[in-house]
């Protein structure tokens, strides 16, 4: 069960690492079997060209996207009763499942740019809810998710322009000070669950020889009614389908200005992007 401190640290900083979720098991269990499913999606790999550097990792160990929609392993874990009772107590109610991704991160792979998982997602009303377990150790040096405690109470930002050397995404978030990002080290097995609007992402994995995988679910608050269209079907918690309907990308989002020297956020109207 939940405790009441987990609560109020997740309701506070936006995020909960709840240790050893998964055993040592399962662990190894799901590093072969996506394993196994990238070997068999090697002809659908990108193709090095101007975009993608020939010596990327990434060409050869690309991320998993969805695979819970074909695969019953992958929709298991996204319905876990473990991760379910986590969610339940932190949200209140039963969330709904929309997404499973998985991330190899060779050695030497890019990381991801600072985001919020809700820019993407769209709930209405709400946000949505991100439960990512480590399928290795993750510290500073493969790459472990970085955390802006407490963002979540911010709007949803502008995108820039990100630094793709470092970023395997082309945009980002921006934030007045770089010392507000936080690394969450984990070891295998443990589980992070964050709000949707949490600003978070990685750096490069700088190793030479460790990976840093990790598998990831998304789930929206069980009040919500929609969500953007590339997340349906939407599953309950028992993997049957529920009609939402579908949200749409626009409105406003917030720029820092600096206001008698201090950072402040002013809202603007955004700058609606096609491929998110």
């Amino acid at each position: 069960m939940l405790e009441q401190e987990q609560k109020q640290f997740f309701d506070t900083e936006g995020y909960l690492i709840v240790k050893g979720l998964f055993s040592q098991d399962e662990i190894e269990t799901y590093k072969q079997h996506y394993e196994t499913m990238r070997l068999a999606q090697k002809e659908n790999r990108p193709k090095a060209g101007d975009e993608v550097p020939s010596d990327d990792p990434l060409i050869e160990y690309p991320r998993i996207m969805q695979p819970h929609r074909q695969d019953e392993a992958s929709l298991k874990w996204l319905i876990d009763s473990r991760l379910n009772t986590v969610m339940t107590g932190l949200l209140g109610q039963e969330p709904y499942a929309v997404q499973t991704m998985f991330y190899f991160k060779p050695p030497g792979a890019r990381g991801q740019a600072l985001h919020q998982d809700q820019y993407y997602l769209r709930v209405e009303p709400g946000t949505c809810i991100a439960a990512w377990m480590a399928v290795d150790d993750c510290d500073i040096d493969n790459g472990c998710l970085r955390v802006v405690p407490g963002s979540q109470t911010m709007p949803l930002l502008c995108l820039t322009e990100s630094d793709t050397t470092v970023s395997f995404t082309d945009v980002t978030v921006e934030i007045p000070d770089e010392d507000m990002v936080v690394p969450v080290e984990m070891k295998a097995g443990d589980v992070l669950f964050f709000n949707g609007q949490l600003i978070h992402g990685s750096l490069p994995n700088t190793t030479s020889d460790r990976f840093r995988r990790a598998l990831i679910g998304h789930y929206i608050v069980g009040e919500a009614e929609k969500v953007n269209k590339w997340y349906h079907p939407v599953l309950r918690m028992d993997g049957t389908e529920i009609e939402l309907g579908t949200s749409e990308q626009g409105g406003t989002c917030g720029v820092w200005v600096s206001v008698d020297g201090e950072p402040q956020l002013t809202m603007q109207p955004e700058l609606v992007r096609d491929n998110i």
